[in-house]
């Protein structure tokens, strides 16, 4: 049975930063809220802190090495690394690169050949 939290190979790592990242962008949106709107100053303190080191520099890092070892183009690598900007983009990235065969055995066999030469 996988999991998400099976970190065996660089696709599963990639996916479970991805979605580290995601996660921790939600709760930096949330804080923005609540200091935004409600008026709490040191909302985003913690928040902020995690997402930037713990969520982005984490992703960045980890783009890196998933695109050495699964030999990504400097395409593949750039939309990935793009993807960390807007919020929920890591999850856009990495269900595109799913389905087009970009994160080894997450994908299914063959789909990269299916893929549009654009993508």
């Amino acid at each position: 049975m996988t999991t998400i939290f099976d970190l065996s190979t660089p696709a599963k790592r990639f996916r479970l930063v991805a979605i580290w990242e995601a996660v921790t962008w939600l709760a930096l949106l949330i804080a923005m809220f609540f200091k935004w709107v409600l008026g709490y100053e040191e909302a985003i303190r913690i928040p902020g802190m995690v997402h930037g080191i713990a969520g982005f520099m984490l992703f960045v890092v980890v783009t890196f090495v998933t695109a050495w070892a699964l030999k990504w183009d400097i395409k593949t690598t750039f939309l990935a690394l793009v993807s960390s900007v807007p919020p929920f983009g890591t999850i856009v990235f990495e269900r595109w690169a799913v389905k087009t065969g970009r994160l080894a055995e997450l994908s299914a066999p063959g789909s990269r050949e299916n893929a549009p030469a654009a993508a």
